[in-house]
């Protein structure tokens, strides 16, 4: 075997830190007391994520308005509180990702934030595109948010109708795996069944950016 057929079968794995809120990895919906917010407050909490990743491994300043060196979950859920009315739970959910950019771009707006800019990735988008997008984020230091809508296949029964976040990747025994952080917890999925959800109405991911970094999107 020579060395070139070795090194084409190195595994690649890429983490992202994150955040603990007490003991949990992230925050989650669950915490909430209102029960609009425990059955549609994902999308809030994907941005409250988003907002204290931002501010603690992207230098940001001014989003998230408690002591950030150690999270507690009840500053944590007070926090979603303050991102309901930009992401409000409602019927039918957050089904757009223009309407998640709408919501946390004017949150970020109101808060002084400007630089950071989001685009929406369609869930209609090929696979292998979606895949170079998701490396070319995550190897960039972005958390991404990702919208799964219906899903036929019974390992995605968690994630159906659902934004959660992808902060991590790993390219193993010809696998493309993503790891999902939902509920205060994470775990790793094959992106080719994430990806193929069997229904005509498709997700997305959002993709963060910030050009004055000079990591931008513009071609």
């Amino acid at each position: 075997m020579n060395a070139l057929s070795t090194t084409r079968n190195v595994p690649t794995k890429i983490e992202l830190p994150h955040f603990s809120v007490d003991t949990a990895y992230g925050g989650s919906q669950d915490w909430c007391p209102s029960r609009w917010m425990k059955l549609g407050g994902c999308a809030a909490v994907t941005a409250c994520d988003s907002a204290i990743y931002f501010t603690l491994f992207k230098g940001r300043q001014g989003l998230y308005p408690y002591p950030i060196e150690k999270i507690s979950r009840q500053e944590y859920v007070d926090f979603t509180d303050v991102m309901k009315p930009y992401l409000r739970p409602r019927l039918g959910g957050i089904d757009r990702l223009e309407t998640y950019i709408e919501g946390f771009g004017q949150f970020l707006r109101d808060r002084g934030e400007t630089g950071i800019e989001m685009r929406p990735w369609p869930g209609e988008s090929s696979l292998p595109e979606t895949k170079a997008a998701v490396k070319k984020q995550i190897d960039s230091g972005w958390l991404i948010p990702c919208l799964t809508l219906r899903h036929s296949h019974p390992s995605m029964e968690d994630y159906d109708w659902h934004w959660y976040l992808l902060n991590g990747y790993e390219e193993r025994d010809g696998k493309f795996l993503v790891k999902a952080v939902t509920f205060g917890a994470w775990r790793w999925l094959d992106f080719a069944v994430l990806w193929d959800t069997g229904h005509d109405q498709k997700g997305g991911l959002i993709l963060y950016d910030l050009p004055e970094d000079g990591n931008t999107h513009r071609q």
